[in-house]
């Protein structure tokens, strides 16, 4: 079920900020300030997926050598 949200003390330049931008993104404030907070919480649980991620122990030299090679031979 959907909720209201209501904020409050929104600093005067944040909330001129958000509607220039909403207006350049041709929608209401309230829509673009919620497609933002959405946007927000998905990317709030990226650093536990990528902390949950296995560890491949690879030296940087290795890399960078890998690289080297491949520009080399363009």
């Amino acid at each position: 079920m959907a909720r209201t949200l209501y904020i409050r003390h929104v600093p005067d330049d944040v909330a001129e900020r958000l509607e220039r931008l909403a207006s350049r993104s041709g929608l209401p404030l309230s829509t673009f300030a919620l497609r933002e907070l959405c946007e927000t919480a998905r990317r709030a649980d990226n650093a536990d997926l990528l902390n949950a991620l296995p560890s491949a122990p690879i030296n940087p030299d290795t890399i960078l050598e890998a690289l080297r090679r491949i520009r080399a031979d363009h």
